[in-house]
């Protein structure tokens, strides 16, 4: 195929020249050249201008159309100068279009299964029986030793500031900074254990030492509250890509079902995949 910047050079060459004038009523199948009896129709020229980049697209319609007119004879003539199709040309022609077709089908079939019904339904569902989440508001001193967190605990019950102590000693630069703040947060956003002992410390009593693979953890829970359900819009693309996805595979299964399928390459040597040499 030429390259676009070939395609270009054409399209400058052609934008002193109009374009040809065609009578009412054409289609897809008008024929607009042909190329040793091979047909070039407005329906190839049209599905080229698609695929081209917006900024070629707003181009003036005359010098747009005289140079995908020209792209296409001559990549007839250059098509037509090969002769017989390799393996490898062959199959991936056929693998081209397999992609494209079957693209088109799950277009199709995504636009009728991402509704605002389904949508709802979907979130309806997510939220029907679940029960009220609790978020957490805490800070926490990471060290290196169960020795040092009980030294900094004893500190923090002789009356040191705890902000302070993380600001000073805390492993954890980055929440260290912010005396140990780490902001709210719900459950499943921090590992088991420091989740665990959040979950059953105390509003402001300090908890731990806690271990974990990062070390050994002091932490301190500000505060609690009960999570807001995040809204239908919040997660429309979340939940619109789970009804994709379902219907998707669902629609494979149902057309898999019905269609005659053969595997006789599932005893193949796998290695066959890196024998390139097989469609030289």
């Amino acid at each position: 195929m030429m390259k676009r910047t070939k395609f270009w050079s054409v399209v400058a060459l052609a934008a002193a020249l109009s374009g040809p004038a065609l009578a009412e009523g054409e289609t897809a199948d008008t024929v607009v050249a042909t190329v040793n009896g091979v047909n070039i129709t407005l329906g190839h020229m049209i599905a080229l201008r698609e695929t081209l980049p917006a900024e070629y697209q707003q181009l003036p319609d005359d010098v747009l159309f005289k140079g995908i007119y020209n792209q296409l004879i001559q990549q007839e003539v250059l098509a037509q100068s090969v002769g017989e199709l390799g393996p490898r040309v062959l199959a991936t022609i056929d693998n081209d279009k397999r992609g494209l077709v079957s693209g088109i089908a799950i277009e199709m079939l995504v636009a009728s299964a991402v509704t605002d019904e389904a949508l709802q339904a979907a979130y309806d569902a997510r939220f029907k029986d679940a029960a009220p989440q609790t978020e957490y508001n805490a800070s926490h001193i990471l060290v290196a030793t169960q020795e040092e967190a009980d030294a900094i605990k004893a500190e923090l019950a002789a009356g040191a500031d705890f902000a302070e102590i993380a600001k000073a000693k805390s492993t954890d630069t980055g929440s260290g900074a912010n005396g140990g703040d780490l902001g709210w947060f719900g459950l499943g956003m921090m590992v088991k254990p420091f989740e665990d002992a959040v979950v059953g410390a105390k509003v402001g009593e300090v908890t731990g030492p806690v271990q974990t693979d990062f070390g050994f953890h002091l932490i301190l829970v500000k505060e609690t509250r009960v999570a807001e359900k995040p809204t239908l819009d919040q997660l429309r693309e979340e939940l619109a890509a789970e009804i994709e996805n379902a219907a998707i595979t669902a629609k494979i299964e149902e057309l898999t079902k019905a269609a005659t399928v053969t595997r006789e390459g599932e005893g193949l040597d796998p290695a066959l995949l890196k024998n390139s040499a097989l469609i030289d």
